[in-house]
């Protein structure tokens, strides 16, 4: 009988549904990277530079790199070859590596190539994310992590800051080329000249954009008007600026008042829980002046103006009640290259600290600025704010992780 039922268990057990393994996972903290060539949202920019993939494959990880990923940031295939990088040409071989990275969300047809506990870095853009989209990710157990959430040990979040300073700059270039009347625009010159006054710039969020934006247009020669509701962003931008320039608090009466004489309006909140407040409302929008600019840098988190929708690089503006409005959610493509420089430099210096650890559950587990940019993690949803807006259960991530011990 005791053998008859040890036949029996060994039986049973060799029916039984065994756990997955996924073979490309790299042993010792050595990691298999994958960059595909960017499909969607027009963009130009690739999540490595030739000189990143040179530094990560000296230290041991591989990475295979899609052919004409930098391209667009004017990047050569022999460039990444010559840096160690393994250039395919099929989307499918890039997605067999361990870590995808991305610098635009992942389109229907990248999501059907996830593989079974992937891991994903790439930003999410809110207003394009569908359930469905997320619940396909889940489906396939794949973990995923958010630049926009990502920290540093400062506590501060590195890929946002870097590309805030990249989109502050860039949206006064914008407003440059679009009052210009060659754009259809009002004909202004930012820093006036003699006898004529400069250009009105208001800018909502004293963050990161906010500050950029004020630097470049002050450098130019405009005016600016700077509101947030938080008090110590007003003073460390007064302080960083080095200038007296005006602020204030976003109360609806003079924030209407500045609206209404200002020749760009450039919203630039940006919010920790993903989604930026509306505080221009269509009403006000309305009592601006024909011709006028919206530049809303926060369209990527909804959007800070009420009328504000996401336009393309191809398509980068609309016009509502009179005003021209500028919604691209990947401003910092126009300057892909140096985008690519920096964006680069930020998520490389991640996966090199990964090296430390046996695998990246490790690194996980003892890294709390790249655990907070984790929303899914092994196919359960890790973010508390995403769970509520589709309505799906989240479970906390730090438990999850516990749990494998």
């Amino acid at each position: 009988m005791e053998g008859q039922g040890g036949s029996r268990y060994a039986t049973d057990f060799a029916l039984e549904t065994q756990p997955k393994t996924l073979k490309t996972m790299p042993k010792k903290g050595k990691l298999f990277i994958g960059v595909p060539l960017e499909s969607s949202f027009q963009e130009k920019r690739c999540a490595l530079s030739p000189s990143s993939v040179r530094l990560l494959t000296n230290n041991g990880h591989r990475v295979v790199i899609q052919g004409g990923a930098g391209e667009g940031a004017n990047f050569k295939d022999i460039e990444y070859s010559e840096a160690g990088a393994e250039v395919v040409h099929s989307i499918e071989q890039v997605f067999e590596a361990h870590i995808i990275l991305k610098v635009a969300p992942l389109t229907g047809e990248e999501v059907n190539l996830l593989k079974h506990e992937q891991l994903i870095f790439s930003p999410i853009h809110l207003p394009t994310l569908s359930p469905e989209h997320l619940s396909s990710m889940m489906e396939k157990g794949v973990t995923a992590f958010a630049y926009e959430y990502l920290r540093d040990n400062s506590g501060s979040f590195p890929v946002v800051r870097i590309l805030s300073e990249i989109a502050g700059t860039a949206s006064i270039q914008i407003a440059a080329q679009f009052l210009s009347n060659i754009n259809g625009g009002k004909g202004i010159l930012l820093g006036g000249v003699s006898s004529v006054p400069p250009a009105k710039i208001t800018i909502l969020g004293a963050g990161v954009v906010g500050e950029y934006a004020a630097r470049a247009a002050l450098a130019l020669g405009a005016e600016v008007r700077i509101f947030d509701n938080a008090l110590y962003k007003l003073m460390r931008l007064q302080n960083n600026i080095g200038n007296r320039i005006y602020t204030s608090v976003i109360n609806p009466d003079s924030l209407l008042r500045e609206l209404r004489t200002t020749d760009v309006a450039i919203g630039a909140i940006h919010s920790e829980t993903g989604s930026s407040p509306c505080v221009v409302h269509e009403e006000m929008i309305e009592q601006m002046q024909d011709g006028s600019l919206i530049i809303d840098v926060s369209i990527d988190q909804g959007g800070c103006f009420e009328t504000s929708e996401l336009t393309t690089h191809d398509k980068p503006i609309f016009q509502k009640h009179g005003v021209f409005h500028y919604c691209v959610p990947n401003i910092a493509s126009r300057v892909s290259r140096t985008a690519t420089r920096a964006f680069s430099n930020v998520i490389t210096s991640i996966l090199l600290e990964a090296l430390k650890y046996r695998d990246f559950d490790d690194y996980l587990y003892s890294s709390f600025g790249t655990r907070n940019g984790a929303y899914l993690y092994k196919g359960k949803l890790t973010n508390q704010f995403l769970g509520k807006r589709f309505n799906i259960k989240t479970t906390n991530l730090d438990l999850l992780l516990s749990s494998r011990f």
